[in-house]
This record gives C-alpha cells, structure tokens and sequence, in this order.
C-alpha cells in the first residue's frame, strides 16, 4: 500500500496509489511525504519510475553498520533506522527505510508503527507547520525518540514495582527471574533504538541539506537520546541488583535449610551413638542383665540429645 501526501494549491492531499490513476498523481513538486507499506515489487517500480528514486534493497536495509546504515548523496539522504516494536510481553527492533530526496520523504515500512499514525495527525492538524519533506523527518524522528522515552518510563515504573514484590509472598522466585528476562530484553532493545537514533541524528546534523530550524530540533533530539541513553543503562544497573538480591536471598534461605539440617544431624548424633553401643550384641556385656538398663539407655539417649540443644541456644546458634 503506498499513500501520497502533497500540498496542491495549498491544500493538503492524500493520494491512494492503489485507487488513484495514474494521471492523477501529484508531481514531484507537489508531493511531500510517500509512505510505503509493505510495499509490492509493482509498487516500487511504479514509484522508482515516477519519482526517479533508487530505493536500497532490503539486505542493505537490514545492515547494522553505520556506513549502511546512512548515506548521502548529491541527489538524497537515504537512512535505515530501528523502530522499536512491542507486542505483548515480546519487542524487535523493525527497519524502517527513509528517503530524503529534493522537497519530498519517502518511507518504507513492513509493519504498522504508531509514530506514523502520530506524524499524520498532525499534518492534518497543522499543515503549514511542514513546509517539505525535511520536517516531516525531523517530527518522525522527535515522535519516535518520544515514543522510546514513554516505554522507557514505563519500564522502569515495572522495575521498581519488581523491586517492592521481590521479599513478599505474591510472587514465585521462578517469575522474578522470568520478569527480570522480559525487562532486560526490551531494555536492551530500547537502547539499541536510542543508540541508532544518536547515530542518525548525529550524521544528521552534519549535512547541509537542510535549515537551521531542522539542525536545532537535531540538537535537542541528541540531547534527549543521550539523557535516555543513561537512564537505560541506570534501568540495567536495578535490574542487577535485584537479581543480586534475590540469588542473596536465595542463598540465605539455602544456609536456612542447612543449617536445619545440620542442628537435627548434631542433635540425633550423641542419642545414635548411645543406641549402637547397647545395640552390639556381645556376650559379655556389663549392662546386660541389669535391672534398669533399658530405663538407662533411654535417659541418656533424651538427655544426650537435649544437651545439644541447650548449648546451641546459650550460644545463640538457635
């Protein structure tokens, strides 16, 4: 699906690529903004011919190198940047594709991304605001880093409600470390976004393609990254140190356990030894035909194993 907006006789126009004819496309003086969705191989063809761009193929879309990444001609800026996408419990990084080309933007996009739809709203809104396809850029970009700054907070917000349900019982230690896995992933892509952006917004910056208004909202932009840069990795410092806490945690309820074990082991060791010794079967035995030697056994069987007891609690161990 490709949609066309363009400023005709200072009005502005949405053209459907697929309902309108061809004749009535807007020409390239006109036209501000092409968004491409998952767009076909027809749908290139027809766009490449008309508006006499040479669209970048979609491994040179995927590469992470900066080189790949962004580049710039006398002719256009072409630029592949993340946008971060989060379904559920689950978030990617998607590439969206932008082609600055003479007054006009191109963009290419394989899933149906929320800044779009933001960008939209206020064309529509304030249409004079975008004078060409540089500011429609520059707004994309400022929605996007926005975006990223609200799921941001929005982590961290879950990271310290984590932090508070880490020592109570409405929660399984098994799920704590599911949560701290779900939180790290989508931090982790939450940065590689920020730092994509930085890069971009800083190769950016260094063209001469565009105004000073566009340069300043540049600056700002880098600003704003570099700032949810840190508080990124400040999300990844808490999410360590609730996981120290809780392997701490686990750890003390361990030595709870042995501890447990080894009181009981030390307790039922003296009345043990008692009961082997008056279980050895030999024929002459001092105690084997006195009176009260079962009576004996067993005193000494209950106060050998009290005796422990006693000292552990005098000491403290208890």
């Amino acid at each position: 699906m490709v949609k066309i907006y363009a400023f005709i006789n200072s009005n502005f126009k949405v053209f459907n690529l697929s309902e309108n004819n061809f004749d009535d496309m807007p020409s390239k003086e006109e036209a501000i903004w092409i968004d491409m969705f998952s767009p076909t191989n027809e749908e290139f063809r027809i766009i490449e011919k008309y508006f006499e761009i040479e669209f970048p193929t979609k491994q040179e879309t995927e590469e992470i190198e900066i080189s790949s990444r962004y580049w710039e001609s006398d002719k256009d800026i072409t630029v592949n940047s993340y946008f971060l996408v989060v379904d559920g419990e689950t978030a990617h990084n998607e590439t969206v594709t932008f082609i600055l080309q003479e007054n006009f933007l191109v963009t290419i996009r394989y899933r149906e991304l929320r800044t779009f739809g933001e960008c939209l709203k206020k064309i529509v809104a304030s249409p004079s605001l975008f004078k060409d396809g540089s500011y429609i850029l520059s707004y994309i970009f400022e929605i996007r880093i926005d975006l990223d700054a609200d799921i941001l907070e929005g982590l961290s917000r879950n990271v310290s409600n984590l932090r508070k349900k880490l020592f109570s019982n409405d929660i399984e230690d098994e799920d704590i470390l599911e949560y701290i896995y779900h939180y790290e992933n989508l931090n982790t892509n939450i940065r590689d976004s920020l730092i994509d952006k930085q890069r971009i917004v800083s190769s950016l910056l260094k063209s001469h393609k565009f105004s000073e208004v566009i340069k300043n909202n540049f600056r700002v932009m880098i600003k704003d990254v570099n700032s949810l840069i840190d508080f990124a990795k400040y999300n990844f410092d808490r999410l360590d140190y609730i996981q120290n806490l809780l392997l701490g945690s686990l750890n003390i309820e361990q030595n709870k356990v042995i501890k447990i074990f080894t009181v009981v082991n030390v307790i039922f060791l003296p009345p043990t030894l008692v009961a082997s010794i008056y279980g050895m079967n030999f024929e002459f035995f001092p105690e084997i035909h006195w009176r009260y030697g079962y009576l004996f056994a067993w005193i000494f069987m209950i106060v050998s194993a009290i005796l422990p007891v006693y000292i552990f609690k005098k000491k403290g161990w208890l």
